[in-house]
């Protein structure tokens, strides 16, 4: 078997944000407004689909086209790590990230849907088979709410039964005070029994972050998602020993080695390889065993659920999926059939591959035209 083709494309949409009025452009924050899809095709026509985000879309599109494809073309989809050799000597022999980090994640997402379907098993088992089914949190708390709609919005996660919730910080206007209100209205909101996490998505500096750490550390928080800018390894260091909040990152790391620093330097409680941007499953896979060699967890952040709870579920140290409500939106578009939380908890489908139906008029009502 060998791979003939990639088709990539940039596509856009726009979402509806539970108690706001009117559809919000994008799935979530202001720059997260396009997505690329991926699909790689075979000699003996089985394809594979894949997902990444809004990270410089055109550029990751025209990647895959111009750069990725020569480079893979007739090779054997099956052998994941040859095709990876191949990349990075031909592609990023310097251990860049960003656009061919991102490239590279849809390439082999792809190529492991289309293992799966050709051993008739899913991505979850091919990776390990650690469980069927995963806890989830959904991330629900947007910075467009206020105090009052943010507790409306909670009151509401837990009627659709999620027990874990996440929401943004470090946007506010009102700096890391206004977060810790918002934190403590959450908490009042739902009780002591449910998880709550919080992110910040690399924005706050050391010292705003330990000034909330400080505020909310008797609020019972399951983890604090990214707090500082650039992921500085060695700033993450100092506030985890800081603070008995459990810190969490590396869903937008592009490769093993950025995500081995945050480990090492002991950054983290929690590590979160996304297979949609740090290399795929066979990065994400390498970065969960470096976790579990020093007995860290390994949870979902940075969305697309419903390829990462492969990732989650087929190994030793898998843990959370997260359900992010804007882009679930876009997986309930393009791929109808996917399975949904129930409870909070999701059930990994049994079909081979992903076992994702591709919406093809969804594709086509999305796709922004090339210029």
């Amino acid at each position: 078997m060998k791979i003939k083709d990639i088709r990539a494309s940039v596509h856009t949409t726009s979402i509806d944000v539970p108690l706001l009025a009117g559809k919000v452009r994008g799935y979530g924050r202001e720059e997260q407004k396009e997505f690329v899809f991926c699909e790689v095709e075979t000699d003996e026509g089985l394809t594979g689909v894949a997902l990444t985000g809004h990270f410089l879309a055109r550029s990751v599109v025209a990647a895959l086209k111009h750069h990725f494809l020569p480079v893979v073309a007739d090779m054997d989809p099956r052998e994941v790590e040859a095709v990876h050799e191949r990349v990075w000597r031909k592609l990023n022999p310097r251990a860049m990230t960003g656009v061919v980090s991102s490239a590279l994640s849809v390439l082999d997402i792809a190529l492991w849907d289309i293992n799966g379907k050709h051993a008739g098993r899913s991505v979850a088992s091919l990776l390990g088979g650690a469980r069927t089914e995963l806890p989830t949190y959904v991330t629900f708390g947007f910075p467009q709410y206020d105090r009052e709609t943010l507790a409306a919005a909670a009151r509401l996660q837990l009627e659709h039964g999620f027990r874990a919730m996440k929401l943004v910080v470090g946007v506010d206007k009102g700096g890391w005070r206004e977060d810790a209100a918002r934190v403590r209205v959450v908490r009042e909101t739902v009780g002591d029994d449910v998880d709550i996490m919080i992110d910040a998505n690399y924005l706050f500096t050391p010292a705003d972050a330990k000034f909330l750490c400080r505020a909310i550390e008797d609020y019972g928080i399951t983890w604090f998602e990214e707090p500082l800018h650039q992921n500085d390894a060695r700033a993450m260091a100092d506030l985890r020993a800081h603070t008995r909040i459990p810190i969490a990152a590396g869903q937008m790391e592009g490769h093993r080695w950025r995500l081995r620093e945050l480990v090492e330097r002991q950054a983290v409680d929690i590590l979160q390889p996304n297979a949609c941007y740090c290399g795929g499953f066979t990065e994400a896979r390498k970065a969960a065993h470096l976790a579990q060699i020093y007995n860290l967890p390994v949870a979902h952040g940075g969305g697309w659920p419903l390829f990462n709870m492969h990732t989650l579920a087929g190994l030793m140290n898998g843990w959370i999926l997260e359900w992010h409500v804007g882009m679930v939106q876009v997986g309930e578009l393009l791929f109808p059939d996917a399975p949904h939380p129930v409870d909070g908890r999701i059930a990994i489908p049994d079909l081979p591959g992903l076992g994702l139906a591709v919406n093809r008029d969804a594709l086509r009502e999305t796709l922004v035209p090339e210029h």
